[in-house]
C-alpha cells in the first residue's frame, strides 16, 4: 500500500526527498543557522507528532495495534525527544529555548493538518497522513548515508535515520498501515487516501523551508 501511495504522489515525493535542504545536508553546504532553525522547529514538531500517535491509539480497535501506537508515542516522548535535546545541545540550543520558540507557519500547517484529519477521519486516514514522515526520513537517510563525508557536520543526523532502531520502527509502522488498509477497505478508498498522502508529502517538503527559506 505504501509503495502505491508513494508512486501516486509522483513529483511531490521527489520534491520532498530531494529538497535543496536535504541535498545541502548531504554535501555539507547547508548553512548552520538554517539547520539550527530546523532543529528548533523539529522539536516543536515532535511534540505534536507524539500527540498524533496518542490520537491514533484512540482511533484503533485492535489492542495490539493500540499498544504499538502508544509505544511509539512513548518512544517519541521518552527516547527521541531527549536524544533530540541532547543533539541540539551540541548545536548550542537548549530545550528551554526550543520550548519558548515561536512555531513556524510550516510547522503549524503540517501538524494541524495531521491532527485535524485524525480527529475527522479514521485510523487509516491518520496513518496515511503520518506515513510520509515515517518512511520518508528512512529513504532520505538511505540516500545520503553512502555519499556523506566524514567531516560533514550533518553526518550524525543522517545516521540517526539509517540505524536499526529507526528502520525497525518504520517497518512496524508500515506493517500496521498494511493491516489497517486490509481491514478498512483501502482499495475502495484509494483516491481519498492518495489525496491525504500527497497533501502530507507537500507539507513535509514545505517543512524543510524552516531551515532553507
Amino acid at each position: 500500500m505504501f509503495a502505491a501511495l508513494r508512486a501516486g504522489a509522483g513529483e511531490e515525493w521527489a520534491r520532498y526527498i530531494r529538497h535543496p535542504f536535504v541535498l545541502a545536508m548531504g554535501d555539507g553546504s547547508l548553512k548552520r543557522e538554517g539547520f539550527r532553525n530546523f532543529l528548533i522547529q523539529d522539536y516543536l514538531f515532535l511534540v505534536q507528532y507524539a500527540r498524533a500517535y496518542t490520537l491514533l491509539a484512540y482511533k484503533l480497535d485492535d489492542p495490539a495495534d493500540m499498544r504499538a501506537a502508544l509505544a511509539t508515542a512513548n518512544v517519541l516522548l521518552e527516547t527521541e525527544m531527549p536524544l533530540h535535546v541532547g543533539y541540539c545541545a551540541g548545536w548550542g540550543i537548549t530545550e528551554a529555548q526550543m520550548r519558548k520558540a515561536g512555531a513556524s507557519l510550516e510547522m503549524l500547517a503540517y501538524t494541524r493538518y495531521v491532527l485535524e484529519l485524525g480527529h475527522a477521519g479514521d485510523a487509516l486516514d491518520l496513518m496515511v497522513a503520518l506515513a510520509p514522515c515515517i518512511a520518508g526520513y528512512a529513504e532520505i537517510g538511505a540516500m545520503l548515508a553512502p555519499q556523506i563525508a566524514l567531516g560533514n557536520p550533518y553526518k550524525a543526523w543522517v545516521e540517526t535515520y539509517t540505524g536499526t532502531e529507526y528502520t525497525d520502527s518504520v517497518a512496524q509502522s508500515l506493517a500496521m498501515l498494511e493491516r489497517l488498509g486490509a481491514a478498512r477497505g483501502a482499495e475502495a478508498r484509494l483516491p481519498s487516501l492518495q489525496a491525504i498522502f500527497t497533501q502530507a508529502t507537500v507539507l513535509e517538503a514545505a517543512f524543510w523551508q524552516t531551515g532553507w527559506g
